[in-house]
């Protein structure tokens, strides 16, 4: 065959070719993460790039609808309270994992304690701080134990994905996750990307995005580009410089919260005035306007947004008074101090920006600062070392519970696996409020406990900030109301 033949073969071919590329590309979405998993088992970290690409390959007991309700999931029926410390959870039958395992009452009873298990060491204690054991009542009815009354239990029930007993226990389970979910676990290019494909064996509705490719990329100019080009089809952490140059974008309202933790145990912080005028230093209005492009509010000395449960509508932002901080800073005699910060860089939207910018208004007071900027495995090592705690981390925290059990056990209480006080009338409000069944009551506590801790200062309030998704013309997807990126929801144009 000469050549001229073969390019005119090819030509001719061409509009089949290109429909067929175009009629595979219909049914596959890539989506451009701001950082890589450091794991794939999903009960073990707390890490959101894990969650991105699980979500779609596990599931959990209970769902939320668009509207944020919990509905069954895995579980046939809402569970119902047998007393005040034990919950039944009836199964949806004929349901198998991806590697043929049943999921039963063994699978439902071993996750639940394999997550709450101390020798098992997981990072997401916060959201299951009550549930103290399972029992299995027969193959398709389970009993949860809490520890007390516990009023969110229906919410951690949304959080725990359930796993395979058998393939947990292998080696490699945390890089070869296995769950009931639409979608099954393909490969892992490190440092490149993950696949997932549809599960032809699902129990539930077929999903129509039938490949789905997370990218890794911690540059926002890189995932700005990708978009634009058309490499990619969902970006995360969209920059709010960016929204009128990409071909969509979703904004969802304030359910993110950067913060700094401040080390209250040790070294120039452990002084109240100190923390106190760190915050008085920095103006998070300018961070709010100039950084966020007005897509944030400052935070009202608290890390809770106002639809969640146990938000206090009376507490006050720290003004911005740098003539303030240097006073409380002279009184105390830490002019001149140094002080570490640790963040990642690109996991969150304008997390180095952000912790440049506290750096800079610290410095104007008399305070250096050590700004570390750390890979995201790196980081979680960091933040979640309990023998040496940085003087300062930043964290964004996002409560899918929608509840302030989970954020103030996680960063307020002295037992979170993210705080840095020693604070034992605050962790007793926090203990108390989880086992009040009267929700008056229980709200009034977490008032008291949000109070101190702002008071106290063992944060550096910021923002509260939106969550902004930069779109290709082709998706079509609108996340819920706890940001959850569920591939399954998303469609494609033809």
């Amino acid at each position: 065959m000469t050549n001229i033949v073969r390019v005119l073969l090819l030509l001719a071919a061409a509009p089949i070719l290109l429909a067929a590329s175009a009629g595979a590309r219909a049914q596959e979405i890539v989506v451009a993460l701001g950082a890589e998993p450091s794991t794939l088992d999903p009960q073990l970290q707390q890490d959101g790039a894990e969650r991105a690409v699980t979500d779609g390959i596990y599931e959990t007991l209970l769902a939320r609808d668009k509207d944020g309700n919990l509905v069954p999931g895995l579980a046939s029926q809402m569970p119902t309270q047998i007393d005040t410390t034990t919950w039944e959870v009836k199964l949806r039958p004929n349901i198998k994992f991806q590697d043929g395992e049943p999921f039963n009452a063994d699978a439902v009873v071993f996750s639940l304690r394999r997550i709450v298990d101390p020798a098992y060491g997981s990072r997401q204690m916060a959201y299951v701080a009550s549930i103290v054991g399972a029992d299995k009542v027969d193959d398709l009815t389970v009993r949860i134990h809490t520890k007390g009354s516990d009023s969110v239990l229906l919410s951690r029930l949304y959080w725990v994905k359930i796993v395979p007993p058998q393939h947990a226990a292998e080696a490699n389970f945390s890089q070869t996750p296995v769950g009931t979910g639409p979608y099954k676990f393909v490969t892992w290019d490190k440092g490149a990307r993950i696949v997932i494909v549809a599960n032809p064996d699902y129990w539930g509705a077929k999903p129509q995005i039938q490949k789905a490719t997370f990218r890794f990329v911690s540059d926002s100019g890189a995932r700005l580009a990708g978009l634009l080009a058309g490499e990619f089809d969902l970006t995360s952490n969209l920059s709010p410089d960016d929204v009128k140059r990409v071909p969509k974008y979703v904004d969802i309202k304030g359910i993110e919260h950067p913060f700094l933790i401040v080390n209250a145990l040790t070294g120039v912080t452990a002084d109240k005035r100190v923390r106190q005028a760190l915050n008085y230093a920095v103006d998070k209005e300018a961070i709010a306007k100039q950084l966020y492009q007005g897509f944030a509010r400052v935070d009202d000395g608290q890390t809770l947004s106002p639809s969640w449960f146990g938000y206090d509508p009376t507490l006050k932002a720290y003004p911005y008074d740098p003539a303030k901080a240097r006073a409380l800073l002279k009184e105390a005699g830490a002019e001149g101090s140094t002080i570490e910060l640790i963040t990642p860089a690109g996991r969150w939207l304008n997390d180095r920006e952000v912790c440049e910018a506290v750096a800079g208004y610290w410095q104007a007071v008399g305070i250096k600062v050590n700004l570390n900027i750390m890979d995201w495995p790196k980081y979680l090592e960091r933040i979640y070392d309990r023998t040496n705690r940085p003087q300062m981390i930043f964290v964004v925290n996002a409560n899918q519970l929608l509840h302030a059990d989970r954020t103030l056990s996680d960063y307020y209480a002295k037992s979170g696996r993210g705080s840095s006080n020693d604070d034992d009338v605050l962790n007793d409000l926090i203990t108390r409020a989880r086992a009040e069944p009267d929700m008056g009551k229980q709200k009034d506590l977490y008032h008291q406990a949000l109070a101190r801790t702002r008071d106290e200062a063992y944060f550096i309030f910021l923002v509260g900030s939106d969550i902004l998704y930069g779109e290709s013309k082709r998706l079509d997807w609108s996340p819920g109301v706890d940001d959850r990126m569920l591939v399954k929801d998303m469609k494609v144009a033809n």
